[in-house]
């Protein structure tokens, strides 16, 4: 699975948003709910990322998106 979580982010960062998009949205885990709601903040839809970051259990992040993709692709790293 985590290389779905670091496919999306590499294509996001190529910034090809549908493709990450249509990669991570089939997914439901904690990390994959995260990647896609850091996608909806990079749209700018705020109000869907933070329905995914709900759905993760956590909260809309306050941190720059540029941090945002660091921390989630290390934690897709992890995984």
């Amino acid at each position: 699975m985590a290389t779905q979580h670091l496919q999306s982010l590499e294509l996001a960062a190529q910034g090809d948003w549908d493709s990450a998009h249509r990669t991570i949205q089939i997914y439901e885990d904690s990390l994959a709910c995260m990647v896609h709601g850091y996608l909806h903040r990079v749209e700018g839809d705020n109000g869907n990322a933070a329905y995914w970051y709900h759905r993760a259990g956590k909260s809309l992040p306050v941190n720059s998106l540029p941090e945002e993709f660091d921390r989630l692709y290390e934690l897709a790293k992890q995984v």
